[in-house]
């Protein structure tokens, strides 16, 4: 049989994908309308659960109980138990991840504490003076590495990810990478770059913000030290909804924190003057919990039951191909670019087109019922989260692109 090129024939093959697909009765449990939202990887579209939940919250938790629901409504151990609820979707099991403070923070404590770790496993000194940071990462990591270097006295060595290895040696302490690139979508290899940081004894940190809820990510099967992400994309949480920070198990007890609030303090209402960590996971908690965005989080995570991130992947996958074959059949020759590689191993759950008037068409796309979004100088980023896109959507995307580059190219086509 051979492949669809025409409109209607990928229109059609759009229908039978959607009517196959096992996951597609979980848009119902969005609120969404009819526009095409392919912007998932910058905030999760709204589950019908967190309205309700949050009025609970507010008129009931806070508005009756009060203080009291920091024991009877479970406040002062949400972190921990969030973290439970999104450790399967990571690849972890429970008693690893504590949820709380935004991705920022917890790269810096995660970073940080790695320093602190590789020199203590390496008998206290600081022989290992260097902290690895991928050249190509979303700007706040930049940031935060070069001021942890500062901190720990650390030179900071920006490089790719695929030169990663070839820098490593004694003197890594620390190397920071994200599992996917946040503007072209590319799927870094995690099991063998962890596994190079390893041979050299040094402490990898990964970011986890455009992987984390889109595809499998494997922290206890890889052996990953430290990990940070947000909720607020692929675990619709929610805008500004908190982060979290893995810890694997077995480092839990060497976990130095340059962030010891009262929340990770082994006995927090001691209220005493010297600081003793917490037991596990916990001692990665700084100060008192932002409640209402951590149970809308909660909340937002009941559409996760019952579903497997090993099916997310594959519709993943199969919509980012078929968004490539619309756009291929639909679009000029030449006018739009993928970024993104081809290869389904080293793609996230986005697509990356480069064009010109990036910008523009970008503008125009949103005004006609298609959600992505820009990044400079000449980037279209579309996301897919397979929860709650389907094929249709995915045709009707990239044929609304279409017709938005074709028009764009007939004015400025001179008379």
């Amino acid at each position: 049989m051979s492949e669809p090129t025409s409109t209607g024939e990928l229109a059609l093959r759009a229908q039978e994908l959607d009517a196959a697909d096992e996951l597609a009765a979980l848009r119902d449990r969005f609120v969404l309308d009819d526009v095409v939202y392919l912007d998932g990887n910058s905030l999760g579209a709204l589950p019908d659960t967190v309205p309700g939940r949050l009025d609970d919250v507010v008129r009931r938790q806070w508005g009756q109980l009060r203080i009291r629901s920091w024991e009877e409504s479970g406040w002062w151990t949400a972190p921990e138990r969030i973290g439970d609820r999104i450790a399967p979707l990571l690849g972890a099991a429970a008693g690893q991840i504590v949820v709380g403070d935004s991705t920022s923070v917890n790269v810096f404590k995660a970073l940080v504490a790695a320093v602190r770790m590789a020199r203590a496993a390496d008998g206290g000194g600081e022989a290992r003076d260097e902290i690895v940071v991928d050249a190509t990462t979303f700007p706040t990591d930049g940031y935060i590495a070069e001021s942890a270097a500062r901190l720990t006295g650390c030179r900071l060595r920006p490089v790719t990810p695929a030169e990663v290895p070839g820098v490593l040696g004694a003197r890594t302490a620390a190397v920071l990478l994200n599992h996917v690139d946040y503007r072209s979508g590319r799927l870094h290899d995690l099991p063998a770059l962890t596994a190079a940081v390893h041979a050299v004894g040094a402490v990898v940190v990964w970011d986890l913000c455009h992987s984390g809820g889109a595809l499998p990510v494997g922290l206890d099967a890889h052996g990953v030290d430290l990990a940070v992400g947000c909720t607020y994309k692929y675990l619709n949480g929610g805008p500004g909804s908190p982060a979290y920070l893995y810890v694997r198990a077995d480092l839990q007890g060497r976990f130095d924190s340059p962030l010891p609030g009262w929340n990770s303090h082994a006995e927090p209402f001691g209220m005493r003057a010297g600081y003793e960590p917490a037991a596990g996971a916990v001692r990665g908690r700084v100060g008192t919990p932002d409640i209402l965005s951590m149970l809308a989080l909660e909340a937002a995570l009941d559409v996760w039951d019952g579903v497997g991130i090993d099916a997310v992947r594959a519709k993943s996958l199969a919509l980012t191909d078929f968004f490539l074959a619309c756009v291929e059949a639909y679009t000029e020759p030449g006018r739009v670019a993928c970024v993104t590689p081809r290869r389904p191993e080293e793609r996230g759950s986005q697509i990356a087109l480069r064009c010109a008037d990036a910008g523009d068409v970008m503008k125009h796309l949103i005004s006609r019922g298609v959600v992505g979004d820009f990044r400079h100088p000449d980037i279209l980023r579309f996301g897919f989260t397979p929860l709650y896109v389907g094929f249709a959507d995915t045709e009707r995307a990239a044929r609304l692109l279409a017709d938005v580059l074709d028009e764009m190219s007939t004015e400025q086509r001179p008379l």
